[in-house]
């Protein structure tokens, strides 16, 4: 895929439309998710089109109101990298 700082924006724009068809469109079938929260020490590992669908999906269940805000976005060569600050509710006002 080219893509290039537009692109990661697209990216981050499917997120906080939590469109699920739109965001894993720029998902490879082999793609791997690294959630910072999970079960090990690193967070939670989900591999594949299926697992990552599974695990927004989950997110966006947990965390309805869930956005990804104050988005900076870096590529370098066939690399690239977005940082963004999470915030949200839980359904328990969390």
């Amino acid at each position: 895929m080219n893509f290039g700082v537009d692109k990661l924006k697209q990216v981050a724009a499917a997120f906080n439309k939590h469109d699920l068809d739109a965001i894993m469109k720029f998902f490879a079938d082999d793609c791997i998710l690294d959630m910072p929260r999970g079960p090990e020490p690193g967070g939670k590992r989900f591999v594949g089109k299926e697992q990552v669908r599974e695990a927004l999906a989950g997110r966006f269940k947990g965390i309805p109101d869930v956005h990804y805000g104050d988005d900076r976005h870096f590529v370098s060569g066939d690399r690239g990298v977005s940082e963004w600050t999470l915030t949200g509710t839980t359904p328990a006002g969390l």
